[in-house]
């Protein structure tokens, strides 16, 4: 009895561990991030077994395997019209090799939902992991922005405008904390409350103040124009935090007119983020995104709609955009801006990808969540509303969906493994109907 006890106790801990990884294993890069994924899919198949498919399926379960489905479906189509037409000059099936290694997020997503709806994972321990990350990277961004270079001796490029912190070259330091530093301002509330509450008032502007300020020097714009929207989502919706509103709307104001006008680098890159905007909505309210003055990002967006009429309803496979968008009709070749890898929005790559019957099922996957979660905490008199532990993930994912907003690829690594880590734990924190929060 004691050994299956200490059996049990080493299964949990190992699991804890490997969630408790996945913060830094985006630190680290997407090596180790499939890495520590194929850990935890091999690890629990192993432990739990057969277990695992005994999960009750929800309409929201059935949606996203019709959703890889789909992928699938659209894989072996697109690749048949390689295999004859030769129009990108791939290798055979090499868009259903890609579709099928895309399933292990299916499968991460199920593991993670029976993990976390029956108490395996504690999610203290993956709180104080995104806590303890976002500073790491955050004051690495500090020390590269005071000495030139990062603790392990990256240096600064683009003349300072921007900073990559651990992730070198690569410029996404301010994404990073944007999405993994929202856990540290419901640590002490939600896990801490009867020992630690008193230092809430003292660590939630400390928190606010050391993110903001990296988010800001790493040059990243609209991650912080994020972070910025998620707070004060979390302020108007989460009474409890109310108190903050003034004292972060005077935090936020303060600081970024200091830094704005005490450091060039972030002047002129907030001042062309701005002018691009500005420009943008020019151009859209003109009805010209093909126009000279267009921004690059917008000239990106319209290329996804020619694209896109060549597979418009079940898209021209994963990673196939910057196949199609190059032999896509009316392309205009004496433009010195022709294609991109995507589209850098997440809808308009996935009607390309995935077609109208892709993006309608995963709209329908997005809203279901965001009614389950987001009315169930705020507009219902269900349980849910005591669950606080839900919080951060509800507001994490509603600002990962924004449709208005540039992002990077919906089908990378790094992309798909966070927004399926938080729809997992979201969606289970939502089917255990109850708080499952620590009350030390």
């Amino acid at each position: 009895m004691i050994n299956l006890i200490n059996f049990n106790f080493l299964k949990s801990n190992y699991l804890n561990l490997l969630i408790v990884a996945l913060p830094l294993s985006f630190i680290a890069g997407n090596m180790i991030i499939n890495l520590n994924v194929i850990l935890l899919l091999f690890s629990s198949f192993i432990l739990y077994g057969k277990k695992l498919l005994n999960v009750r399926f929800y309409l929201i379960d059935k949606l996203i395997i019709l959703y890889f489905f789909i992928i699938l479906t659209t894989a072996v189509i697109n690749d048949y019209e390689f295999y004859f037409d030769l129009i990108c000059g791939k290798e055979n099936f090499q868009t259903i090799f890609k579709s099928f290694l895309f399933i292990r997020y299916l499968l991460l997503y199920f593991v993670i939902r029976y993990l976390i709806e029956n108490k395996i994972i504690n999610l203290k321990y993956f709180f104080i992991s995104c806590t303890l990350a976002s500073l790491f990277v955050s004051f690495d961004i500090l020390y590269q922005f005071i000495n030139g270079e990062d603790l392990f001796g990256y240096k600064s490029i683009n003349s300072g405008r921007k900073l990559g912190g651990p992730f070198g070259d690569e410029l996404i330091a301010g994404g990073y904390i944007q999405r993994f530093s929202l856990f540290s301002f419901f640590l002490i509330p939600v896990f801490y409350k009867k020992k630690f509450q008193y230092l809430t008032k003292y660590f939630i502007p400390i928190f606010f103040i050391v993110f903001f300020i990296s988010i800001v020097l790493s040059g990243n714009r609209m991650p912080m124009v994020m972070f910025v929207f998620s707070i004060f989502l979390i302020i108007l919706f989460q009474k409890q935090t109310r108190k903050f509103f003034f004292p972060s709307l005077v935090i936020f104001v303060f600081l970024f007119s200091l830094i704005l006008n005490y450091n060039k680098n972030v002047k002129n890159n907030f001042t062309s983020f701005y002018n691009q905007i500005s420009n943008t909505s020019a151009v859209i309210l003109n009805q010209n995104l093909k126009a000279t003055k267009s921004t690059q990002y917008l000239r990106e967006f319209s290329t996804f709609y020619d694209t896109w009429l060549m597979n418009k309803f079940l898209g021209g496979g994963v990673k196939n955009f910057r196949c199609y968008c190059h032999h896509r009709p009316n392309i205009d070749k004496n433009s010195k801006f022709i294609c991109n890898m995507h589209p850098h929005n997440y809808y308009l790559e996935i009607l390309t990808e995935t077609g109208i019957i892709g993006l309608v099922v995963i709209l329908s996957v997005f809203i279901l969540i965001l009614y389950r979660s987001f009315y169930s905490k705020y507009f219902s008199n269900l349980i849910l509303k005591e669950n606080n532990i839900i919080v951060p993930f509800i507001f994490l994912f509603l600002v990962e969906i924004f449709p208005i907003k540039s992002t990077g690829s919906f089908f990378t690594t790094g992309n798909t493994t966070y927004l399926i880590l938080i729809m997992a734990i979201l969606i289970a924190l939502n089917n255990t109907n109850n708080s499952i929060e620590n009350k030390i």
